[in-house]
């Protein structure tokens, strides 16, 4: 038989899945790996434990391709990732994600002098924190030493081709995420690489996300057990290939992603700047950008009201072997749609889209004494997805009205989020049953790249069947009510985010 291998680069684990050539999972193998928080507004992972965890998770995928051959491996890749290194390509940093927030003052001086918005129309990429644009002015400024002695700049995937390879290369689509990529010449821009002071020699040669490499060192290629020139395509950002991956490609059809993060996207045949600045635009190809609104408060907000609110029914299922997450949905659940005028704005970590502050700080509005542990479940899950649905607004701005719903990524499992997905937006969410959207994608833009489909458009055929969620009109009445008050107050809310974020940079110690 013949295989593709899609490999999944993200925040906390890399994931390899081995597929046939229609589509079919074969095998799978997921590897985590630290994020470090040694800091405030830190978000770093070590490069050794990513490069272990993809050289594991290849080689338990790889083993069992043995009664055939592997036609390429391809990549899906978290985006906006910066590595400094030396003229010997050694590492004088860990991975800087796109979760770091300690650039926040020099994206604020961007902001303010309006030469950020001059960046913006051209690379399509918000000016925040997450972007190596602020990363790179943060560590000419604050870490001096490293910025001086750094001769190369890469993301995580451009430092895994350079470990196995030896190449020196990015895809349009992950530079599209830098904010210094100029997505109209495909090239790098002139003026945003004088505002950090870096030379195109220091940054990879920008190529198409269906550029191959092969010649792998010797000893990665025995390690894994695959030939040495077994073609290895660059794939896309996971942004984008989320698209792909549930076959959000036709105008006007959403893909909704809930995963650690999350985000909203369409697919446009070229790139479409908002004025206000609030979305991104990101190449899936040079003939596919995709528009959209990225949060950083996905399913990681859940998780953290899991730790801190309900430990003791995390200690309870793990005793009777139950899913702690579907044990809390089975609690919110129970919770009329709305909370009983209980808000939650999820903003722990910073926020992106659409306000676009490192300084936004989550709370519930409106707590009464019939409020319970149950309904702050519930409000933390709607606040979620009313935050989503702002975003969305906003893409309609830029992209016009949304057809149809995909919904994709953890949240895609829970059939209470799914319907609140439904009633929030008022329209269907169909959620494929391919999981693994993410890597398949890869797999299709492999195929492209070896020349065995013409368009990505078969990815339609791989997905399996779907389940839809229709509105529920008992619900939308509710969330009709409370959308705009969700909305107001965020607005509101903004004018002490700065104020509350210094005071805890100040006071509280970081944990």
């Amino acid at each position: 038989m013949d295989y593709l291998i899609g490999v999944d680069l993200g925040t906390t684990s890399t994931k390899a899945v081995l597929f046939d050539t229609a589509g079919n999972v074969i095998a799978s193998s997921n590897k985590g790996y630290t994020l470090y928080r040694d800091e405030p507004d830190m978000a770093e992972e070590d490069l050794n434990e990513i490069f272990e965890a993809f050289m594991d998770a290849m080689t338990e995928v790889a083993r069992a391709a043995k009664d055939g051959t592997i036609l390429a491996v391809s990549f899906s890749s978290a985006m906006h990732s910066l590595i400094a290194l030396d003229e010997n390509w050694t590492p004088l940093t860990r991975v800087i994600t796109w979760a770091d927030a300690r650039a926040v003052k020099y994206t604020e001086e961007l902001k303010e002098s309006g030469v950020g918005n001059e960046i913006y129309a051209k690379t399509g990429t918000p000016i925040h924190p997450m972007a190596p644009l602020s990363k790179l002015r943060w560590l000419k400024n604050e870490k001096p030493d490293i910025y001086n002695k750094a001769a190369h700049y890469l993301g995580i995937k451009e430092y895994l081709f350079h470990r196995l390879f030896g190449a020196n290369k990015m895809d349009y689509s992950i530079a599209s995420g830098t904010g210094m990529f100029n997505i109209f010449n495909l090239d790098w821009d002139e003026q945003a690489l004088e505002l950090t002071g870096v030379t195109k020699d220091q940054l990879p040669q920008p190529v198409e996300p269906y550029e191959i490499e092969r010649g792998m060192d010797e000893v990665y290629a025995q390690v894994i057990g695959i030939p040495a020139d077994t073609p290895f395509v660059y794939g896309a950002g996971d942004g984008p290939l989320s698209n792909l991956g549930v076959n959000a490609i036709q105008p006007g059809v959403a893909a909704i992603t809930i995963g650690t993060s999350g985000a909203i996207r369409v697919v446009t045949d070229k790139p479409r700047i908002d004025p206000k600045a609030r979305t991104f635009t990101y190449a899936l190809d040079r003939d596919h950008w995709v528009v959209g609104g990225p949060v950083n408060n996905g399913g990681d907000v859940f998780r953290w009201a899991r730790d801190k609110m309900f430990d003791a029914e995390s200690s309870t299922a793990a005793l009777l072997g139950i899913d702690t997450y579907d044990l809390l949905t089975e609690i919110a659940s129970k919770i009329p749609a709305g909370s009983d005028g209980l808000i939650f704005h999820p903003y722990l970590g910073g926020e992106r889209a659409p306000i676009w502050d490192a300084n936004a700080r989550g709370s519930f509005f409106g707590l009464n004494h019939g409020h319970t542990r149950a309904h702050m479940a519930r409000a933390v899950l709607e606040g979620i997805v009313f935050n989503i649905y702002m975003v969305s607004l906003a893409l309609e701005e830029v992209v016009g009205d949304l057809k149809s719903i995909q919904g994709t990524g953890g949240f895609a499992r829970s059939p209470l989020w799914r319907q609140m997905m439904a009633d929030i937006f008022e329209q269907p969410v169909t959620v494929p049953t391919a999981f693994e959207s993410g890597a398949l994608a890869a797999t299709v833009m492999a195929q492209k790249a070896l020349g065995m489909i013409d368009s990505l458009d078969v990815i339609g055929d791989m997905i399996g069947s779907s389940n839809t969620y229709a509105p529920n009109p008992e619900n939308y009445e509710a969330y009709r009510e409370l959308a705009p008050i969700f909305i107001r107050l965020s607005r509101q809310l903004q004018t002490e985010y700065k104020n509350i974020a210094d005071f805890q940079r100040k006071h509280v110690a970081h944990k």
